[in-house]
């Protein structure tokens, strides 16, 4: 029997995300894919350069011209996508869908570019730290707890660290680009467990992928974010 060629994950066909439109000249963009702060390839190798490319580039985009194109013509346009994401209710519900499912993504792959960092990873200190310790009893135990959330959640979706609506850690799952703000919660850091996340470098597995990622976390920006939860 001939042996049967094996594609590595780099050279394997993936569907890639729709192209984001090419924004009308004439009009301001209401939102737009925020700039990174480290290049492409500064989470090898956690997370690898094609991957960065294509997630941050052109899933982020997509759901970035989606979101303009729902709310253009409103009055959302006035309002910051936190807004609009956490009172989803007052969206009409003509859009509500393309709504939470491309502003969600706008929101949740922001808050995810802004946690990550080159060189990062160790462990979360002052009150941060001391939170943790005593939410989870220690940060191991956040880890167990968080990468157990990460793994099990079925099919795409995010898994967080949150300020609940009563002012305390809590380790949440929503499925696909939904988010936390629409429950009333804090995000103080998250990760994205959708394929095109982690599929490139690990394949289907999923809770290596959660492991790794503990080494790109930059938990000066996810201090800050607690911080401001708590203001």
């Amino acid at each position: 029997m001939p042996a049967r060629a094996i594609l590595s994950p780099q050279s394997r066909p993936h569907p890639l995300p729709d192209r984001p439109s090419a924004p009308d000249p004439n009009r301001p963009m209401a939102f737009e894919v925020p700039a990174l702060t480290f290049a492409h390839d500064a989470l090898e190798p956690f997370i690898n350069t094609r991957t960065m490319e294509l997630h941050h580039g052109l899933h982020h985009g997509a759901y970035v011209a989606k979101f303009n194109a729902a709310i253009e013509g409103t009055d959302l346009e006035s309002k910051t996508a936190e807004e609009i994401i956490s009172d989803l209710d007052a969206v009409p519900e003509d859009i509500r869908g393309a709504v939470r499912n491309n502003g969600g993504g706008h929101v949740n792959h922001s808050i995810f570019w802004s946690i990550m960092g080159p060189g990062k990873g160790g462990e979360p200190t002052g009150e941060l730290g001391e939170a943790i310790t005593s939410t989870f009893g220690s940060f191991d135990n956040l880890k167990e707890t968080f990468n157990g959330k990460g793994a099990t959640q079925f099919g795409s979706g995010w898994v967080w660290l949150t300020m609940n609506p009563e002012g305390r850690l809590e380790v949440v799952a929503t499925p696909n680009q939904d988010t936390p703000m629409s429950q009333g919660h804090k995000i103080i850091m998250g990760n994205d467990v959708w394929e095109h996340a982690y599929y490139l470098t690990y394949e289907n597995r999923r809770p290596e992928y959660l492991k790794a990622w503990w080494s790109c976390v930059d938990f000066d920006a996810v201090a800050a974010r607690f911080a401001a939860a708590k203001a």
